[in-house]
């Protein structure tokens, strides 16, 4: 049985932030073998929300959802355990926090060969390609 949870930094339990973030760098630093800081310091800004879904007491996806300073809205970190994927839960944390978020533009920075996928979500390109980590990334907004 799965389940999406959500929690600022400040009411993680030491264990879930533990795998949240191990989870980011199995999926960002080890598979995609993209040595960068993956800790970047924005999880704990007080307007991040972190969004996971729970698997039989384990971190299974996970989501971020941030809001900078100006108010522009993202979400972002999206990544699945190779264990789980495919099942949906990718999809289900991401119409998670646009929920979360209500109406308006929500941005992310999505890989390259993840275009489609986005577009099933309503998202769409709102700028040109660019590397970001020597990975083909690109801009997509859901208005």
């Amino acid at each position: 049985m799965s389940r999406i949870r959500a929690a600022r930094f400040a009411d993680l339990d030491n264990r879930v932030l533990h795998d949240l973030l191990r989870l980011r760098v199995d999926v960002f630093v080890v598979e995609q073998e993209c040595a960068y800081p993956e800790i970047d310091g924005r999880d704990v800004e007080e307007t991040t929300v972190h969004l996971w879904t729970d698997v039989h007491g384990g971190v299974a996806a996970t989501v971020r959802i941030l809001v900078d300073d100006d108010g522009t809205r993202h979400l972002g970190r999206v990544a699945t355990h190779r264990d789980h994927r495919g099942q949906g839960y990718a999809a289900a944390l991401l119409r998670e926090g646009l929920d979360r978020l209500g109406p308006g533009p929500v941005h992310l920075g999505a890989q390259a060969h993840l275009e489609q996928w986005y577009a099933r979500l309503g998202f769409r390109r709102s700028g040109p390609d660019y590397l970001e980590d020597g990975i083909p990334h690109l801009p997509m907004v859901r208005d």
